[in-house]
């Protein structure tokens, strides 16, 4: 029976879990080509590491699926500024113009955040969010394969497996 993932992650009861993601249509993560998927993904990781209050323990890429370790830290996210938290969402996803291109981040666009403060909140909790984390690496690593493969439609499955790891402490 499937579960929500709101039942499945709970940092009260653990801060570290194991993630799962598997390739779909048979195909391979790391690919055959000219692209170097796992620095894309380690760089992929570094990144979102900085920007969410979720740590990365480690990672491995395999054949057909990608395994990381995280520590869910949510005291770091509410430690933040409003200000920081539509900076970080800045970085993610960044203001686009009409032409859908990305523009820089400017005070006005973060002053325009910080006056909704249910936007604000809403950024926070999913800046501390596993989902949200897994989402960030996948859709674009999806992108990414899609383009050089020249094939349309999901990469990898939509659901990841999030196991807790009872052995390591907090």
């Amino acid at each position: 029976m499937t579960i929500a993932r709101a039942h499945l992650v709970d940092s009260v009861v653990a801060r570290w879990y194991r993630c799962v993601t598997r390739c779909v249509r048979r195909a391979f993560l790391l690919g055959e080509g000219g692209s170097d998927r796992k620095l894309w993904i380690e760089n992929r990781l570094q990144e979102l590491a900085g920007l969410f209050s979720i740590a990365v323990g480690g990672f491995a890429v395999l054949d057909n699926h990608l395994r990381v370790l995280v520590r869910l830290d949510l005291q770091r996210a509410e430690a933040w500024s409003d200000e920081e938290v539509v900076r970080r969402w800045g970085r993610l996803f960044p203001p686009r113009d009409q032409a859908r291109q990305p523009l820089e981040v400017s005070q006005a666009w973060v002053e325009g955040r910080l006056k909704d403060e249910g936007w604000v909140a809403t950024a926070r909790q999913r800046l501390q969010s596993l989902s949200w984390f897994m989402k960030c690496l996948k859709e674009p690593l999806a992108r990414l394969v899609n383009r050089e493969e020249g094939a349309r439609g999901a990469f990898l499955k939509g659901r990841s497996y999030y196991l807790h790891s009872p052995c390591l402490t907090n």
